[in-house]
């Protein structure tokens, strides 16, 4: 399964995709709402796919039609850095003993479609092509395996935009990270169940125009899903809907000789097998 948030007629709306058009919850079913997308529970999967069988005569939405949002539902948005081998020597970091993590906002995202956007005191907005997380339950303290990966209702694409010279002012990220539509999610959730455990063994591709600039693999993550689900429910108390995106292969613009920023007038598009298409221009 997967669903969208987005709006149309300028109201928010979360839908379910099928036939290429999109299902729009409360057609599907009134009594259902968001916190239903998010439960890994194969009673609810089956409610759902019992409803869309049966269903007749019901409007599907053009996706053509709608502005895509960032399909997150949760409170937050926690990104790990430096967490594929490549990404790491490529920046001539040493590969972490434990996951480093940093937080976004959402103002921070554009949704599939919408502009990335460079901001006026910086022309260095970098792209990062990643595997994101969603969370379909609350979790808090010790985790086994099994417990991480089924805490995760899903998976998206995400794109970890950096504005790298405010990025790098100081040892913290958190500026070079929270530039408004600096960054971009979606435009969709992919079920857990749909993909491999743990989203692993899944190539991730970044392009700017026709030129693919990042190309790697979820199976190459230095600490994988689970663990980062581990690591952060041991510190925090995760919640149904929040994000963790996962870390960007090697390929990003500032490595690069000489360094490669995105310009106003890119088409930056990434591809996550099995997971989804993220496309945004740049403004």
């Amino acid at each position: 399964m997967r669903w969208s948030r987005f709006v149309e007629h300028g109201q928010e709306k979360l839908g379910i995709w099928r036939d290429g058009g999109l299902l729009h919850l409360g057609d599907l079913d009134p009594a259902l709402h968001p916190g239903h997308l998010l439960m890994a529970s194969s009673a609810v999967a089956a409610h759902l796919a019992w409803r869309l069988h049966h269903l007749r005569g019901i409007r599907l939405v053009d996706p053509a039609s709608v502005r895509f949002l960032p399909p997150l539902l949760g409170h937050r948005v926690l990104c790990a850095g430096l967490n594929y081998r490549s990404h790491a020597e490529e920046t001539g970091l040493e590969i972490p003993r434990y996951p480093t993590f940093f937080i976004r906002h959402e103002d921070s995202l554009a949704g599939h479609g919408d502009f990335l956007r460079i901001p006026e005191i910086s022309a260095q907005l970098d792209y990062e092509g990643e595997l994101a997380v969603i969370l379909g339950r609350d979790c808090h303290g010790i985790l086994d395996r099994k417990g991480a990966l089924a805490a995760i209702a899903g998976y998206t694409v995400f794109n970890d935009g950096s504005i790298r010279d405010y990025q790098f002012r100081g040892s913290q990220w958190t500026l070079g990270k929270n530039f408004p539509a600096s960054g971009a999610c979606g435009p969709w959730v992919t079920s857990a169940e749909d993909l491999p455990e743990g989203a692993a063994g899944l190539r991730i591709e970044t392009f700017v125009g026709e030129e693919r600039l990042q190309s790697g693999n979820t199976s190459e993550l230095i600490f994988d899903v689970a663990e980062l689900v581990r690591e952060l429910a041991r510190c925090m108390v995760l919640r149904a809907g929040d994000l963790v995106a996962t870390g960007t292969p090697s390929g990003v613009g500032f490595t690069r000789k000489p360094p490669g920023f995105l310009r106003p007038g890119d088409l930056c598009r990434i591809e996550i097998e099995g997971v989804g298409v993220l496309e945004n221009p740049v403004a």
